[in-house]
């Protein structure tokens, strides 16, 4: 009897041990998270999330990642979609960004990022002008003689409709003088789309993140003209040191489902913040010659509020938005 009751106690030990071991073990704060990116293949959007994506993997904070590429309207398509099919998944983010807030300004659509739990933003990005390696311009200077000639000759390929790519093309226009609502400016759904026009010579110049050119510039099908930052990116001289006073970066972030509870949006934030701190998520940033620009929670919902505010002044001053 004795015997007995000294293998049922360790037996119930060894249970209690092991229950510990399972209670102890690492739970990941995301299932498998479903990010929706509201551009094609190959731009700034799905490099965005399928970074962080890997970054959230690779951290130990989500089992794994899956995309969906909703091109169209500067991500409000795939802004729509959002909303309306993951109301409430605790495991759902869209990436968001300058391009999305234009072109809600611009669109007016009935879904807008109001209509999302903000998140976090993530970093911020210059741009670059480019033009392909057989385009007879050098420069910025010559650039904008064409433009001051004959505004309607040069075709600006970029992202949507009053993206910030938009912005920039009538900034630079208005700085040189010639009126921004002249610009001859050609939307695209995607990186991919805009690269192959600019590669195949369909559009005079091209607009994008750095990161997005950077490959085409280096393998030497495409000539930068300028970066829009203060101060060089991968060496490339800026607008404002080549006489014309702009500067403007674009910036990304995700956003999480309607409809999730306190706990669910502090469970996001927590896991995207562990994979910012991430040596994945820190080799693409330095990769993409992106800068840190992290900000989370209710305080990156007010930053995006008063972006709207911004751009849509400027959409409006360019004749974009009404």
């Amino acid at each position: 009897m004795r015997r007995s009751i000294h293998r049922l106690a360790h037996v119930v030990m060894a249970s209690a041990a092991i229950t510990a071991t399972v209670a102890a073990a690492p739970a990941f704060a995301l299932d498998s998270v479903k990010f929706m990116i509201g551009a094609n293949p190959g731009g700034g959007f799905d490099q965005t999330g399928r970074s962080l994506g890997a970054a959230l993997v690779a951290a130990g904070v989500a089992k794994t990642a899956s995309y969906d590429n909703k091109g169209g309207a500067g991500g409000t398509i795939g802004l729509t979609q959002f909303v309306n099919t993951d109301k409430g998944n605790p495991n759902a983010m869209i990436v968001t960004g300058a391009v999305m807030v234009g072109a809600i300004e611009t669109n007016k659509p009935p879904v807008t990022l109001k209509n999302a739990t903000p998140v976090a933003r993530l970093f911020a990005d210059t741009m670059v002008i480019t033009v392909p390696a057989a385009s007879p311009l050098k420069s910025i200077k010559d650039l904008t003689a064409q433009l001051k000639a004959n505004p309607g000759s040069v075709s600006w390929g970029g992202g949507s409709k009053g993206s910030i790519d938009h912005i920039l093309a009538g900034l630079v226009a208005k700085e040189s003088g010639v009126d921004p609502k002249k610009i001859n400016y050609v939307p695209f759904q995607g990186g991919g789309e805009a690269s192959a026009s600019i590669l195949g010579g369909h559009v005079t110049v091209g607009i994008a993140g750095v990161s997005e050119f950077l490959p085409f510039i280096k393998s030497g099908k495409m000539r930068a003209l300028a970066v829009t930052s203060k101060e060089r990116t991968a060496d490339i001289a800026t607008l404002k040191e080549q006489g014309i006073n702009v500067e403007i970066y674009n910036w990304r972030g995700v956003y999480g489902a309607p409809g999730i509870t306190a706990e669910q949006r502090k469970a996001l934030v927590d896991a995207v913040v562990k994979a910012t701190e991430s040596p994945v998520w820190k080799e693409t940033l330095a990769k993409n010659d992106w800068t840190p620009f992290l900000l989370t929670g209710d305080e990156f919902g007010k930053f995006v509020d008063s972006e709207s505010a911004r751009l849509g002044g400027t959409l409006r001053e360019l004749g974009v938005a009404k």
